[in-house]
């Protein structure tokens, strides 16, 4: 029946075959023995090799480890290519914390020959070499101490003769630290086996007696051992993190649609502490599909009582370096241009003076509908030429002007160069809104005092 099938469905009906051999035959799993026990023979299904793609088999043994549990120990041999495989796993659950075996290796007769179950999510460390096999690269196994240092010797020597063609001087450095794992068989190190999954296994030979060599700790596992090994704790839910200085350092991503063709994009939203200011909220969303880019920035506070108006000298080019914050409720005037920005007019952005000085330019002259098609006249799209010289000429540090950066709502930032000392070309001033400003701010019937009568 097995050779009729194809081979993309062989391996899978293998599989399942092998399962439901085990879970029919769960009351029988026997103490492991060297014992010729007619009662203990592996059960041998012929199953597809994944080498040579002919059928070989594979042998599967119900088998109990004294004072550990039920296991699952499977290998595979191939007769035509002579490809083998060995793999062991737990007939149990995930159990409920981790264990990590700690073993300080001194009697050659007696540690050498301790069984170990290393499950594949378990990590093996020998600390006196600084040497560690991660979990899952290598497949569960049932071996001795002596034996996972030959599985790591052999591991190690697979691919020599490549390094020794390839890259000398790391197969010398490598050959080097094998001859120090062969050397640990005489003795005098310490093995640790971690298993998050809690179903490694070192053998106590002093069973039921206490063994002064072995150590055993059980803990509960973290929230990523959980994720590694594909689970969560039930009716546990996860509770969102108030803790600011976690939000500072994560960047938020969601889902969203891009404002120019309506394709499914990702904003990525940060929350950033601005030096001699206050925390702030920078937006961007990236489109894939046809490459817009937007960023904006929010305050992450609240309004203030007064709102703020800085002016600013410029009578350096280096100004055009600092640091800005610019609300969606602040507006730029230029009063040596005679040129005013309303508050709606550019969304919140951080950039530097130089930044917001070319988003000017470019929503007033090379964005500006009415500079082409039948709006535009040339006398219109003659001042807006010589209104982006004017700026570039700003930009250069070649016009004496003044910048002004008035927002009610108090939430607007130009850098201090001088900071902590006042800056000499830069003065901030504190304002009472007007009635008309807090009725643009929507602040005139917002009531946070007694709403509820």
């Amino acid at each position: 029946m097995l050779k009729s099938l194809s081979s993309s469905v062989r391996p899978f009906y293998c599989q399942c075959l092998s399962m439901e051999i085990a879970w029919l035959c769960a009351p029988f799993y026997t103490p492991i023995s060297a014992d010729n026990d007619e009662d203990n023979q592996p059960t041998e299904i012929e199953s597809l090799c994944m080498n040579c793609y002919q059928n070989g088999m594979t042998r599967i043994l119900l088998t109990k480890i004294p004072f550990f549990k039920e296991v699952i120990i499977s290998s595979f041999t191939c007769p035509n290519c002579s490809w083998s495989n060995t793999e062991i796993q737990s007939a149990g659950r995930i159990q409920d914390q981790g264990i990590a075996y700690t073993l300080k290796v001194k009697s050659i007769q007696v540690d050498m020959n301790r069984e170990v179950v290393k499950a594949d999510s378990a990590t093996t460390r020998i600390p006196e070499l600084d040497f560690e096999i991660p979990p899952y690269t290598q497949k569960g196994s049932l071996s001795t101490i002596e034996g996972l240092l030959d599985r790591a010797v052999a591991g190690l020597e697979q691919d020599q003769p490549l390094r020794n063609a390839t890259a000398p001087e790391v197969a010398v450095k490598i050959d080097e630290f094998i001859d120090k794992l062969k050397k640990l068989k005489e003795g005098g190190f310490t093995l640790v086996i971690d298993d998050p999954s809690g179903n490694s296994f070192v053998e106590n030979p002093f069973a039921p007696q206490k063994d002064e060599a072995l150590s055993v700790s059980h803990y509960k596992r973290t929230p990523q051992q959980d994720a590694q090994l594909g689970i969560k704790a039930e009716d546990e839910e996860e509770k969102p993190s108030n803790d600011i200085d976690c939000m500072r350092n994560e960047v938020l991503t969601f889902n969203t649609n891009c404002p120019e063709c309506n394709a499914p994009a990702s904003t990525n939203m940060k929350l950033v502490q601005i030096p001699h200011f206050k925390e702030v909220i920078i937006m961007a969303t990236n489109c894939d599909d046809c490459g817009h880019r937007t960023n904006e920035v929010k305050s992450g506070g609240a309004t203030e009582e007064l709102g703020t108006k800085i002016t600013l000298h410029l009578t350096d080019v280096t100004d055009m370096s600092r640091d800005l914050l610019k609300s969606e409720t602040c507006s730029i005037l230029i009063p040596e241009l005679e040129f005013e920005l309303g508050m709606a007019a550019v969304g919140g952005k951080f950039t530097t003076l130089e930044g917001l000085l070319k988003d000017i330019k470019d929503l007033i002259v090379s964005k500006n509908p009415f500079t082409c098609g039948d709006s535009s006249t040339s006398d219109r799209t003659e001042k807006l030429k010589l209104f982006g010289e004017k700026i570039d000429k700003i930009m250069a540090g070649e016009m004496d002007v003044h910048i002004v950066l008035d927002d009610p709502a108090g939430n607007s930032y130009l850098q201090n160069v001088y900071a902590p000392d006042p800056d000499p070309e830069m003065t901030t001033e504190k304002y009472t809104r007007t009635f008309e400003q807090n009725e643009d701010l929507g602040l005139n019937d917002m009531k946070t005092e007694g709403y509820q009568e």
